[in-house]
């Protein structure tokens, strides 16, 4: 089992106990608040069993999220989590609304009474033990597996907490002679209820714009990204987020004068140390660089390799037509550098090889774009 569909399971197995205890906790709350002609303890039990909505949601989200990623979404399935996450952001700020709208209409409305009853408080105290057990428990999984969707549901769970204590201190407040105090009680807890669900919703917008991670993320990245030996430094660093994971695109600078294959090594060096020692990171996109392109010159008008051959073949007239295709090309700096290896066999005398060297450079002097030339002769 990969470990896109273990995180799924494990999704799927704390949003099912929840579930059960929401149902539980709901049924529960509606019949005893029937039996004890409590009218808010049978609210609070309809806003238990609403509860199951956004848990289905979960659930939902979870199972598309997790798909593998396929020819129509390469990089997979996790933004249907973050979607799911802002939906459940926006639901604890209805929830809340909903909280303060009726408790002030209550604060309003002297004729509102909360009977008190023993079998309604002990209700209203086990359901907020068992929401806020429900709470805690989310939260853990949710930290353990990077999973904001999961923290906005646990967020849900405790606003039915907050709801159920609200419950507890009109209760109380009746036995005091102080039935008020539920609805101003109310009224702190839907505002607690509703920044929590406004910080959801913005982090989760975040993410689906593809907001970067926190500066001092990024700088730390950066330190281990030029900690790499061959690195010369890092620029164009770009992180975004996807459902808790991490994606990386970089451009690293390496000695321009190194082999493809070394700097192609480098690189992979590069991401294997990003995925094995940054947490949440799951992709990264390196692009290897001679140089820092977003100060340097342009080369992207300079001709190719093909080009740039039948350009020297008509200025070295002289040399073997096989001798010129060894030919090394550097672009730097909006210009190309030539290293031009030619076989010692062609000199008369090894004394010939600067004037030989001289003769070329000269003759090349009409291409404008090539820099420098380096001649070799090789053995």
């Amino acid at each position: 089992m990969n470990m896109l569909q273990q995180r799924y399971r494990e999704i799927r197995r704390v949003t099912l106990i929840g579930s059960a205890l929401d149902f539980s906790l709901g049924t529960a709350k509606i019949v005893i608040g029937w039996i004890a002609n409590s009218q808010a303890l049978v609210a609070d039990g309809v806003h238990s069993l609403s509860d199951l909505l956004t848990d289905f949601m979960v659930l939902y989200a979870a199972k598309h999220s997790h798909k593998e990623a396929d020819s129509e979404h390469p990089y997979g399935h996790g933004r249907i989590e973050t979607l799911a996450t802002a939906s459940l952001g926006l639901v604890l700020v209805v929830v809340a609304f909903g909280i303060g709208y009726h408790s002030i209409q209550r604060l309003n409305d002297n004729e509102t009474v909360v009977e008190f009853s023993v079998l309604a408080l002990s209700i209203a105290l086990i359901s907020v033990l068992t929401k806020e057990w429900i709470y805690r428990y989310t939260v853990s999984a949710a930290r353990r597996l990077r999973s904001d969707m999961l923290m906005a549901n646990a967020w849900h769970s405790r606003s039915d907490a907050f709801s159920s204590m609200v419950v507890l201190v009109g209760i109380i407040g009746v036995a005091l002679g102080h039935a008020y105090l539920d609805a101003i009680a109310a009224v702190i807890v839907a505002a607690m209820i509703a920044k929590i669900g406004i910080d959801l919703l913005r982090s989760s917008i975040q993410e689906l714009i593809d907001s970067a991670l926190e500066p001092e993320k990024v700088a730390l990245l950066r330190q281990q990204i030029v900690a790499v030996d061959g690195v010369r430094s890092v620029h164009m660093l770009r992180t975004r987020k996807s459902a808790g994971n991490i994606l990386v695109d970089v451009h690293i600078q390496v000695d321009p004068r190194l082999s493809v294959s070394e700097g192609h090594r480098i690189g992979d060096v590069v991401r294997q140390s990003l995925l094995s020692q940054a947490d949440g990171i799951t992709d990264v996109t390196i692009h290897i660089d001679p140089e820092n392109d977003e100060i340097m010159d342009y080369c992207g008008q300079l001709p190719l390799r093909e080009h740039v051959i039948q350009a020297l073949k008509q200025q070295w007239t002289d040399l073997p037509s096989t001798a010129i295709e060894n030919v090394t090309l550097h672009y730097l700096s909006g210009g190309i550098d030539v290293e031009l290896d030619l076989p010692i066999e062609i000199l008369p005398s090894i004394l010939d090889a600067k004037k030989q060297a001289d003769t070329l450079k000269q003759a090349a002097e009409t291409l404008t774009y090539i820099r420098e030339i380096q001649v070799r002769f090789k053995p």
